[in-house]
């Protein structure tokens, strides 16, 4: 499917969930002029496109799969990783917002406070200082031109523990998806590499980027702080290359970080800071 036709389907995906707002609410106040039973036609059509979506992107996927493009990694220090292609793609379980090849890291320092476990009665969140990922530095993955940078959304606390989990997944996980890509990714930057190539910084801490739209980066650059906005359950950084800028239409593009490759779920890594990484 070409970026036009994909540009199309998902504007009018998006025209169509609107329109089915809309219907909602007005229904509240005056009745509507045609059959029930034509209020579930656009909701239908709104399932069809995002099947079809997802169907294509999956074949082409399996039928032409990109290579990977080997980038820096975006950060320093110990972390380990979550939800890697390494392990299964997509990754993330999803094809859309160009989630096929994303990766989420977690600070794990060998010194100082360790990342709080999950909690399954006590404490419900925790503030976002008990996590070693909060405020780390994130960096230029390559030189790069600043295409989308915002940091207006607030990090909220935790979501590491059972009841936190169930509100995250049955309410508040619902209403980011509804509310569209920058709901879920939250704070976020968005790099163009060059050659078709861009990479998403999500989950950005509030006020601490660096850079805005049309600056120029070089490769190990400070963007910003890693933070806990948007659908995020606690900090970390979630890291993607897509094709596009564009989240609703992008696909995703399989990455590898120079000196260290694609670390699978659970697997620790370490970079040094202006040195090669180590494994």
């Amino acid at each position: 499917m070409s970026m036009g036709m994909r540009t199309f389907t998902a504007v009018l995906q998006r025209l169509l969930v609107l329109y089915v707002f809309v219907q909602v609410v007005a229904g509240f106040f005056v009745e509507l002029p045609y059959p029930y039973w034509a209020g579930w036609i656009p909701i239908v059509a709104v399932l069809a496109i995002g099947f079809a979506r997802r169907r294509t992107a999956r074949r082409e996927i399996v039928a032409d799969p990109p290579a990977p493009v080997e980038v820096e990694p975006p950060v320093t220090g110990r972390w380990s990783a979550l939800n890697s292609p390494a392990d299964k793609v997509p990754s993330h379980g999803t094809h859309s917002l160009g989630q096929t090849y994303a990766i989420d890291i977690v600070a794990v320092p060998e010194e100082g406070p360790a990342r709080p476990a999950f909690a399954w009665l006590w404490p419900v969140t925790r503030r976002n200082r008990a996590f070693p990922a909060f405020g780390a530095p994130l960096l230029a993955a390559g030189d790069a031109t600043v295409v989308h940078a915002e940091d207006g959304r607030r990090d909220h606390l935790s979501r590491n523990s059972l009841a936190a989990l169930l509100y995250f997944f049955l309410i508040e996980g619902i209403g980011r998806t509804v509310g569209g890509a920058r709901g879920i990714v939250g704070n976020h930057v968005v790099l163009d590499l060059g050659e078709g190539t861009y990479a998403l910084y999500a989950h950005v801490e509030r006020g601490s980027l660096t850079v805005r739209a049309g600056d120029e980066v070089v490769a190990g650059q400070r963007l910003g702080g890693c933070g806990n906005s948007g659908n995020s359950t606690e900090p970390h950084l979630h890291f993607q290359l897509m094709d596009g800028p564009d989240l609703n239409v992008a696909r995703g593009v399989p990455f590898s970080w120079r000196g260290i490759g694609v670390p699978g779920g659970g697997e620790t890594f370490t970079v040094r800071a202006g040195a090669v990484p180590v494994p």
